[in-house]
């Protein structure tokens, strides 16, 4: 990497110069083995390098646990997986890593300092396991976690596609239908100059406007599409958004439900990893709605003050009768770890089965809508004719 240094220099006054170092640090350090006083250093970033390389935890993870089980040491496999790695962005990463081992520095370290490639709760996960010696078990337990979160989140994102195709494939005939077919019926019944019934006349009217002025009508949507997507984007809509749909009830209950999982799928790793309860709790809030982030920072508080967390969930709010009653179990076992990750998995099991159910509740709903909007419009195109046919009969 290639940085810009301005330097004091004993004879030479104010120096401005290249450095080329593997980072911020390992400029400094060349430089004041030169002699010199760094006044300001800043990076000459690419546009390769403009965006921290994502490393691809899962994938990682798993094969630095299949080095570390073959008996290679931590730096070797750092190494090792930085040797083989074809993307220069998380070649680049993993030598930083393996540059910082060498000098001494534990990897929790060295990953908190690349915060744009591993989330703070995988450092929290890799720096509890350095405690008690057993990072090879934390990093499985963490991809088992991440597979997990990803079973899920998949699961939720292939029920909605279904239904997403419909609503796109019904609109686009709908759209055919009005810019297209209607025109071209009107045409027809002007010829024929009969008068047409008030719902045909309308719906004529619309097919000749998106016919005429379609590329207005069209950029329009697409800026108030852009637009929405902004306004629904920004944290203060989303939040307000959140706490309407959290007053549906069937459908409030089930995001509630999810987020309970997220967050004691994370607490329960954390917690089988090593740490502490009150951090656990502190490193998951961001997995929490900003409505539930406040019930969560007064358990947390509670936790802290000495209270059982089974109490200090339940009286807050974070638990449901069944979670409650596992959780005080854990307690008394001294296993609330897995407890934890029990109660996500009984979570898990619970949302599967209402996504199905609203996915075959929803799919010929959607059908049935679709089929009347398209249905209506034929009849409309076509009453007309019927009139005729009538009357000359």
């Amino acid at each position: 990497m290639e940085f810009r240094a301005k330097a004091f220099g004993s004879d030479n006054g104010i120096l401005v110069l290249p450095v080329s170092a593997a980072d911020e640090a390992d400029a400094r350090r060349q430089l004041f083995e030169r002699g010199l006083q760094v006044v300001a250093i800043t990076a000459n970033r690419t546009w390769r390098e403009a965006k921290p390389a994502r490393v691809p935890l899962v994938n990682f993870t798993q094969e630095l646990v299949a080095l570390l089980d073959a008996g290679l040491s931590l730096t070797e496999s750092i190494e090792t997986l930085s040797e083989k790695e074809a993307d220069v962005g998380i070649k680049r990463t993993l030598e930083q890593i393996r540059n910082r081992l060498f000098e001494g520095q534990t990897l929790s370290t060295s990953l908190a300092e690349l915060p744009g490639s591993f989330p703070p709760l995988y450092v929290a996960t890799v720096r509890a396991s350095e405690r008690s010696g057993a990072i090879r078990e934390a990093l499985s337990r963490y991809v088992t976690y991440q597979q997990q979160v990803d079973v899920l989140r998949k699961s939720l994102v292939n029920a909605s596609i279904y239904p997403a195709v419909l609503a796109v494939a019904g609109t686009l005939v709908t759209v055919f239908l009005l810019a297209y077919v209607v025109p071209r019926f009107s045409g027809i019944y002007e010829d024929l100059g009969s008068e047409l019934p008030f719902a045909s006349r309308m719906l004529m009217k619309w097919g000749q406007m998106l016919q005429a002025h379609g590329l207005a009508i069209f950029l329009l949507f697409g800026a108030t599409f852009a637009a929405a997507g902004y306004f629904f984007s920004r944290p203060g809509t989303r939040a307000a958004i959140g706490r309407q749909v959290a007053r549906i009830p069937a459908l409030g209950q089930q995001l509630r439900i999810y987020q309970l999982a997220r967050l004691y799928r994370t607490v329960g790793m954390l917690l089988r990893g090593g740490t502490p309860a009150v951090s656990a709790f502190d490193m998951s809030a961001g997995l929490l709605s900003a409505a539930m982030r406040p019930a969560l920072a007064a358990a947390t508080l509670a936790v802290r003050e000495g209270q059982s967390i089974a109490n200090s969930l339940q009286h807050h709010g974070l638990t449901t009768p069944v979670a409650a009653r596992m959780l005080r179990v854990g307690e008394r076992s001294g296993n609330m770890g897995e407890m934890m990750e029990r109660i996500a998995a009984f979570y898990d099991d619970e949302l599967g089965r209402w996504v199905g159910f609203m996915t075959r509740l929803i799919e010929p709903v959607l059908m049935t809508v679709i089929g009347l909007i398209i249905g209506v419009i034929v009849v409309l195109m076509y009453f007309p004719i019927f009139e005729l046919a009538g009357s000359i009969k």
